[in-house]
C-alpha cells in the first residue's frame, strides 16, 4: 500500500439513543445512531412507534381513525 494516502482506521464507540454502546472500527471519531439491536423491535419483540413530525396523527386524521 502507498503510505500517506489512507485515512486513519481506529477503534471508536458507537452510542445509541437508548443508551447502548459498543465498539467498532471506523475512520470517524464518534458514531451516534438512533436505533440498534438492543432497541430495534425486530430483536426485542416489542413494537415501538417513532413519530417524527406528527405523521401518525396526520394519517389518523386523514382516514378518521381513533
Amino acid at each position: 500500500m502507498k503510505t500517506g494516502i489512507h485515512p486513519d482506521y481506529k477503534a471508536v464507540d458507537v452510542v445509541c439513543q437508548c443508551g447502548n454502546t459498543f465498539e467498532t472500527r471506523s475512520t470517524r471519531d464518534k458514531i451516534r445512531i438512533e436505533i440498534c439491536a438492543a432497541c430495534h423491535p425486530f430483536y426485542t419483540g416489542k413494537q415501538k412507534i417513532i413519530d417524527t413530525e406528527g405523521r401518525v396523527e396526520k394519517f389518523l386524521q386523514k382516514y378518521k381513525m381513533k
